[in-house]
């Protein structure tokens, strides 16, 4: 017998996968944002991390392997099948320098990443169900710690830039969007001023509680 609990997976980056930057580590399975989202919606749901730190949405990364979320959407997917419902939260580490690209061009890196999600119909329990999450913007501060050396300059303005290009990417295919800045709260330790707060973290996952059993 199958599982009568609603799949969801949560596909992102570190923001997803918890990286806590006044440590440099991982907030714990008290704190995450998917784990605590799980116990608020309950046993009728199962809800699978699927975080990994430096993930692009469809960018290589020449320093680091593996990180093309374009190429992993498929295999993560079909792990967890049958889904009834797929977050995607990517593009803060598209704003990198070394990728060279526009807000435009990580736009269509999100089109692309969930056009081919939408078409992998076989992980699908029934039909096509996204739920795409624009990051809060890096904030200003970035620029006076070590992570600038990392992602370069012109972060936080092309991380301001793609919401709303992620929001038309959103309505034209068809899938649910949340501008997660727009939720009353949300910001970024003051370490690195691109990861989300302990508190943010809280409050993503109470708002995604409240929305998933409108959409799921």
């Amino acid at each position: 017998m199958g599982s009568t609990s609603k799949t969801i997976v949560c596909f992102g980056d570190s923001n997803t996968h918890g990286y806590n930057s006044s440590n440099m580590g991982r907030f714990t399975e008290a704190e995450r944002w998917p784990c605590i989202l799980a116990d608020l919606l309950g046993s009728g749901y199962l809800v699978r991390e699927e975080g990994l730190s430096g993930r692009t949405t469809s960018f290589e990364d020449p320093l680091f392997e593996g990180l093309n979320g374009f190429s992993a959407i498929h295999s993560c997917m079909m792990t967890h099948e049958p889904l009834d419902l797929l977050i995607i939260m990517l593009g803060t580490n598209d704003v990198k320098q070394r990728f060279a690209a526009t807000p435009a061009n990580i736009a269509k890196g999100m089109e692309r990443l969930v056009t081919k999600a939408l078409h992998t119909t076989e992980a699908w329990r029934e039909k096509a169900n996204i739920l795409v999450i624009a990051p809060p913007p890096i904030e200003e501060g970035y620029n006076g710690t070590e992570i600038q050396g990392e992602m370069g300059i012109d972060c936080v303005e092309k991380s301001r830039a793609i919401v709303p290009l992620f929001r038309s990417v959103a309505q034209r295919l068809g899938c649910h969007f949340l501008d997660a800045a727009s939720i009353p709260g949300m910001g970024m330790y003051p370490y690195d001023y691109m990861h989300l707060s302990l508190e943010s973290h809280r409050l993503l996952a109470e708002k995604l509680a409240e929305l998933i059993p409108q959409i799921c």
